[in-house]
């Protein structure tokens, strides 16, 4: 086995094959700020199958997001009864936001992808790979050049990213999803 297969084989199940280790950091990552630049990924098996490479141009972000939140507060007077429904079904997954969040603390860099690094009773963090699509170094790379056109700055915020195709519905295909592609406000314009 390769060096990232047993990185691989840690990361799936990190709070029993290295307990001690994940409780520092939880401790350690809950007193900082919610948006961390990092100098290398924490799982790098994972960063690198997502598109990272350890070159000028591409950075990794750690973001922090809170837990919950996905009930309205509930109003005292004044509205009908029927319309206090207090479940919010929220259609954005925590990914999605985190990226977005990252994206917002770094406006000149386009989001890559993401992946899950720890999460506890009160947040979720995930880290978020960017790249700087004017970087001389990105443009001349052929696998990453792609992502310096104009349209994919911000990739994010139209639900470009894996986390925004899932939560777009992009990731079911055939019987099922009809009603998905283009996009389902396409699809309910075209009544």
């Amino acid at each position: 086995m390769g060096l990232y297969q047993h990185v691989r084989e840690l990361w799936t199940k990190p709070q029993a094959n290295m307990a001690e280790l994940w409780r520092e950091r939880l401790i350690a990552w809950r007193r900082e700020d919610s948006t961390v630049k990092l100098e290398h990924p924490t799982r790098i098996d994972r960063a690198r199958s997502l598109g990272y490479k350890a070159k000028q141009g591409i950075m990794v972000v750690r973001q922090r997001v809170l837990r919950g939140g996905k009930r309205r507060p509930s109003v005292s007077g004044g509205r009908k009864p029927s319309k206090s429904g207090k479940k919010l079904n929220l259609r954005k997954n925590y990914q999605l936001i985190c990226e977005e969040r990252a994206n917002k603390h770094y406006p000149n860099l386009a989001v890559l992808n993401s992946y899950w690094v720890a999460q506890d009773g009160r947040y979720y963090w995930y880290e978020v790979i960017l790249v700087d699509p004017s970087h001389p170094v990105i443009k001349s790379d052929p696998h990453l050049n792609w992502i310096c056109g104009p349209k994919n700055w911000s990739r994010v915020f139209h639900g470009k990213t894996s986390a925004g195709q899932k939560m777009r519905g992009m990731l079911y295909k055939g019987a099922g999803a009809e009603k998905v592609r283009p996009s389902r406000r396409a699809n309910l314009r075209r009544l």
